[in-house]
């Protein structure tokens, strides 16, 4: 993890020494030069001071602004790089002025574009429709539907058109059944309550089911007493009673169909490093061990590779979220990537390990970055299939 952080660093790094080479060629302005890293440090100085405080409102908008810039300055910078090495190609010594003039004020233009993309693409949804086949799953599951949603953070949302476009979308795929994975708010029980009457629309015949995530707790703001934050939690666990969800606190329900049944187990948020660990799989499991088929909701992908994948028994299925894939990379003709892959060995999609399988939902809200690039809100369908 520490290489990883530091690979990031000399990145970021060198991507933004070879942008003020830019600004070099067409100024030697030492008051412009201080200017340029001024501007950053200042905003890497209020991004730690805000998490330091738990001020998470003011660290999203500098981690936007942080990001955007960046962004901006890897695209110029790599044009400007291909630029460099043509010239050298073509024997020229010095970077045209004019053009690296113009590659500023388009890194500048590509900013404004990055922020209109962000704004135009917080409800841009995207179904992702999986099938995987088991060769012990109980005939009367063959076919059987699963709907996914994680990552909700509704302290973020500003839309009511935005977040019911995304619900209409969920209930248009006819699901047998709704699992949310986690992160219904960003800090407060608070955030949800303009959107309850929006979610409570959701609706599956064979019920709909919730776990718990990281930010679910109320960890990452200061209260005014351990009993508000307590009292926090009681009235976040009512809401999603009020939505419709049954939310699994580490424990499991048998789903029942025909004369067959499956285990749905929900761990509370079991998490590496910082995250914490809530989650108790043993306790959860007890009362489906005997169920030849188990399906697992656990927030944090990373709790699949320390846990799961070597658990006994067998758990077929595990669905998580958490990661968001950033919000920010590309996914391209079966290519995916983002900043994400450099912290989560699992960041998106569907992963199997010996007949174990887990997939990760990419998020439906977004929380930090100010919407998405790339990587866009997910609703997941996954259909098991027996064979």
């Amino acid at each position: 993890m520490k290489l990883k952080i530091l690979a990031c660093v000399f990145a970021w790094l060198a991507v933004d020494y070879l942008f003020f080479t830019a600004v070099k060629t067409v100024t030697d302005n030492y008051l412009i030069y201080t200017a340029y890293w001024l501007f950053e440090v200042v905003l890497i100085g209020m991004a730690v001071f805000g998490m330091m405080q738990k001020k998470t409102g003011l660290v999203a908008r500098l981690i936007t602004i942080l990001l955007l810039t960046f962004i901006s300055k890897l695209f110029t910078g790599v044009l400007l790089l291909t630029i460099d090495i043509v010239r050298q190609f073509a024997g020229f010594e010095s970077r045209s002025i004019l053009i690296t003039g113009s590659m500023i004020v388009f890194s500048l233009a590509f900013v404004l574009i990055l922020m209109i993309v962000l704004r135009q693409s917080r409800h841009h949804y995207k179904i992702h429709k999986t099938t995987i086949s088991f060769a012990d799953l109980p005939e009367a599951f063959n076919g059987f539907t699963i709907t996914q949603l994680s990552d909700i953070h509704a302290g973020s949302f500003t839309s009511k058109k935005g977040v019911q476009k995304g619900v209409n979308l969920v209930n248009a795929q006819n699901s047998d059944v709704i699992v949310f994975t986690g992160d219904l708010v960003n800090n407060s029980a608070a955030e949800m309550e303009p959107w309850i009457d929006t979610f409570a629309q959701l609706n599956a015949p064979y019920g709909m089911f919730s776990i718990l995530g990281n930010h679910d707790y109320g960890d990452y703001i200061a209260w005014e007493s351990p009993a508000v934050k307590e009292q926090n939690l009681i009235r976040l666990k009512e809401i999603h009673q009020e939505i419709g969800f049954q939310l699994l606190l580490n424990e499991s329900v048998e789903i029942q169909k025909e004369d067959a049944s499956v285990g749905l187990i929900g761990v509370e948020n079991w998490g590496k490093g910082n995250f914490h660990r809530y989650g108790d799989l043993n306790k959860a499991i007890e009362s489906v061990l005997q169920q030849p088929f188990k399906i697992l909701l656990s927030h944090d992908p990373s709790h699949w590779d320390a846990v799961v994948t070597d658990y006994q028994p067998l758990i077929h299925l595990t669905l998580s979220g958490h990661t968001h894939g950033m919000q920010f990379g590309f996914e391209f003709m079966g290519i995916k990537w983002s900043p994400s892959k450099y912290i989560y060995q699992r960041w998106a999609g569907l992963y199997e390990s010996y007949g174990r399988y887990l997939y990760v939902n990419r998020g439906f809200g977004f929380l930090g970055l100010k919407g998405r690039l790339g990587v866009w809100a997910e609703i997941s369908v996954i259909t098991l299939k027996r064979g």
